[in-house]
């Protein structure tokens, strides 16, 4: 097998793979002790961004906050870059850390020296960044999207690389056709992802708008959203109050519980039931094909 080919192998499997493999470890020839995985230390001033990281915003109280937490405990998990000459340095992973470190007033940080060029270390950033919990779902979506035409993947092998469905990859991309106003709205936190799935299906882009403003405005659920575009009424909250109180059948998943199963099924990637009792009890029931799938899933839990 070629050495390409190995690093594409690893590449399957994300990040830590990479990390793993004496194919592209440089940091294992240059020290002593010539084990796979062992850390350089590098002046902090060597090292330059990553300009792949699909990551576009860093909220400044969380960077100040991680700024404290290495001033007073050092950096845990080092960072990682490619060489680019003598004592030059690119990030491919670890931005957050590298901006933290700056302001921590580091001169020198800990990383794992890789072998990469740029087409590989575009797919590594994308690829360790996709599986990282704070990416809002735009930054998400573009990076799907830098994978497929930059990276020349199809959905099915980007699902495969990325342990995601298929049709979560779908439903991310089809967020880029909202209008600006609508993506920046989801970037925001204005709107959920659930919110801008129904807005796409909400017709052309003056009408998706129109609703988006509403949705602010008027702080609409999912639900209520979905309701408008079939055409019916949204009741008021008297008359959701009395309906529920008359009814004797199963009680209906409050928003609340609709967004996190709107979320669990994007984050596992798989159908999530919320069931619940008159009593206020229930159960949430996870889907999975195969025992690949039920360990796929496990291990996303455990993360």
């Amino acid at each position: 097998m070629s050495s390409n080919t190995k690093k594409r192998s690893a590449l399957g499997k994300g990040l830590s793979a990479l990390l793993e493999s004496s194919e592209t470890d440089i940091t294992s020839n240059n020290g002593s002790s010539g084990i796979v995985g062992s850390i350089a230390s590098i002046a902090i001033s060597s090292i330059e961004a990553n300009p792949f990281n699909p990551r576009s915003n860093f909220e400044k109280e969380a960077l100040q906050e991680l700024s404290a937490s290495i001033k007073t405990h050092g950096i845990i998990q080092p960072l990682t870059v490619r060489k680019l000459g003598r004592d030059k340095y690119q990030l491919i992973s670890g931005e957050r850390r590298f901006r933290a470190s700056q302001l921590a007033g580091l001169t020198e940080v800990p990383a794992y020296i890789r072998i990469a060029n740029d087409q590989t270390m575009l797919e590594m950033a994308l690829v360790e960044n996709i599986q990282r919990e704070d990416l809002n779902p735009i930054e998400v979506a573009l990076s799907y999207h830098r994978l497929i035409e930059e990276c020349d993947l199809t959905q099915e092998q980007l699902s495969q690389k990325i342990a995601k469905s298929r049709s979560s990859i779908t439903n991310h991309l089809r967020l880029l056709k909202l209008p600006a106003d609508i993506q920046a709205g989801v970037k925001n936190h204005l709107i959920t992802m659930g919110h801008a799935r129904a807005l796409v299906s909400a017709g052309d882009e003056d009408t998706q708008v129109a609703l988006f403003k509403r949705v602010v405005d008027e702080n609409l659920s999912v639900r209520e959203i979905e309701a408008l575009l079939r055409g019916e009424e949204i009741k008021s909250p008297e008359s959701v109050s009395k309906s529920t109180s008359t009814s004797t059948s199963s009680p209906k998943i409050s928003e609340n519980e609709f967004t996190l199963k709107e979320h669990l099924s994007d984050r596992l990637s798989t159908k999530v039931e919320i069931k619940k009792a008159q009593n206020g009890s229930g159960k949430i029931i996870l889907n999975f094909n195969s025992q690949v799938d039920f360990n796929r899933i496990m291990e996303l839990l455990n993360k």
